[in-house]
């Protein structure tokens, strides 16, 4: 029987539990990206609280383009040495951290005048309005390389893997997406086209890191916008990278336009609000030889047992609830069993010069 604190392995990446700290934008890091002493304690309590694997906010692989304040850097080999110090410290507490590399593009409000922000179409962002310019094959061409090295850099700098942003209305989402994607060359129409940019990137990225070194995706299920990203459209992308080798998914949904049915939904206070892809994940999970892991709603460990009994998930993934507690993987082994103190209020999102906390903590204080 498989429980929540199974030691498992993921390519060369062996993980202590099932539990995953999904990718959460921190707001933290300094002026140019680099590591500060604030986001340093940030993960160090996440290692110390017990987590598996650690997925790091996005980091932006190309200095140009950076979609929000305080986001990490691996634009270039200034970050290996920096980043040394955060996975040394990781692995001192046997946990494992994987760096998330993200090209943003028009879903931002982070000082778009002045910056060439790339999209796949010339289609203002639905909820931020904000006009890209449309990639040439030269534009695509760059990212790819640009991302591929940045793993590089991640597996120089002591990272356990890397994982790829595919989901949330971001580039590689918007390319997914025929709203945004109105391209007539061999990256727009149909979805062996609309997916080449993502193939070509995981080529690019496998062939700077190896085979054994592991690396990931995070995509959508769904878009849940009008004229959005399907799941049949996912499950091709999945397939194909299945194929090509990838090590693991992260399956999750929405855009920030998606309003209610976005990626962070408010308001989960009942077991049956819970783990919102799972059926989504679990037919990806019966399809696919490589681990799916869940993320989306994850409150309570004795949902994801349920799932992990029936159905094929492997992994569940937290974001807000790692926020608020930093421990809570470790307070579910020792018995305190409940659920997530998060109350899902998204708070967490709102301007803070401190970062993005936990505004439970601030309120209590």
């Amino acid at each position: 029987m498989r429980t929540l604190f199974d030691a498992t392995t993921i390519n060369s990446m062996n993980l202590k539990n099932r539990l995953v700290r999904s990718a959460t934008w921190e707001n933290m890091a300094d002026a140019t990206g680099h590591m500060t002493e604030p986001l340093f304690k940030v993960y160090e309590e996440l290692a110390r609280g017990g987590t598996g694997m650690i997925i790091t906010g996005y980091a932006f692989p190309l200095q140009a383009e950076r979609p929000n304040p305080g986001m990490m850097g691996i634009y270039d080999d200034s970050f290996i040495e920096d980043y040394r110090p955060l996975t040394d410290m990781v692995h001192q507490h046997d946990s494992r951290i994987v760096l998330q590399i993200a090209y943003g593009g028009s879903q931002t409000n982070y000082q778009p005048e002045g910056r060439e922000i790339w999209g796949p179409s010339a289609v203002a962002d639905l909820l931020f309005k904000v006009m890209p310019q449309e990639m040439s094959r030269d534009n695509i061409r760059t990212l790819t390389k640009a991302i591929g090295e940045a793993a590089a850099r991640a597996k120089a700098a002591g990272f356990d893997g890397v994982q790829f942003h595919g989901a949330h209305g971001y580039l590689f989402s918007q390319f997914l997406c025929p709203y945004y994607n109105r391209r007539t060359d061999e990256y727009g129409g149909s979805i062996e086209n609309r997916a080449r940019i993502i193939l070509e990137a995981y080529d690019e990225v496998r062939s700077q890191v190896g085979a054994d070194f592991p690396v990931l995706i995070k995509l959508n299920a769904e878009d849940n916008i009008e004229n959005g990203a399907t799941f049949e459209d996912c499950r091709y992308v999945c397939h194909q990278l299945a194929t090509r080798g990838i090590d693991a998914i992260e399956l999750s949904c929405g855009t920030m336009a998606a309003g209610r049915l976005g990626p962070c939904r408010t308001r989960i206070d009942a077991p049956e609000k819970e783990a919102y892809n799972a059926e989504h994940a679990a037919k990806l999970a019966e399809e696919l030889d490589i681990p799916i892991l869940l993320v989306g709603g994850l409150r309570s460990p004795e949902v994801m047992e349920q799932l992990l009994e029936t159905t094929a998930i492997e992994y569940f993934s937290l974001a807000r609830p790692l926020l608020a507690e930093p421990n809570l993987v470790q307070r579910w082994q020792a018995g305190d069993r409940r659920p997530a103190r998060c109350i899902s209020c998204n708070g967490c999102f709102r301007p803070n010069p401190a970062g993005n906390l936990c505004v439970l903590d601030s309120e209590s204080e």
